[in-house]
């Protein structure tokens, strides 16, 4: 098997890393953006990598002190459930 064009080989006896894990913690108002590049930047380069599996997980964590009014519970619920969330809810605290 030859060599991928561009690829760093490394010297003989140095073992790769065979795994990656990063957090990142957006700014809400911008998700979109940096996601884009955090998928263009970090994501891109991962998964281009032969037989390589990358999973990204978006996580959302909400404070609400005074509480989230019902419609809006109606409503990210039902979104949640419609983009087939792994897992969702409220909580009373």
């Amino acid at each position: 098997m030859g060599t991928v064009p561009g690829a760093v080989v490394p010297p003989a006896g140095m073992v790769r890393p065979k795994r990656f894990h990063g957090t990142v913690t957006l700014d809400p108002t911008r998700v979109g953006r940096d996601a884009g590049r955090i998928a263009d930047e970090v994501i891109a380069h991962l998964v281009g990598l032969v037989r390589s599996r990358v999973t990204v997980t978006l996580e959302i964590d909400a404070e609400i002190p005074s509480g989230a009014p019902d419609p809006v519970v109606r409503t990210v619920t039902e979104n949640s459930r419609t983009l087939k969330f792994a897992s969702h809810g409220f909580e009373a605290e």
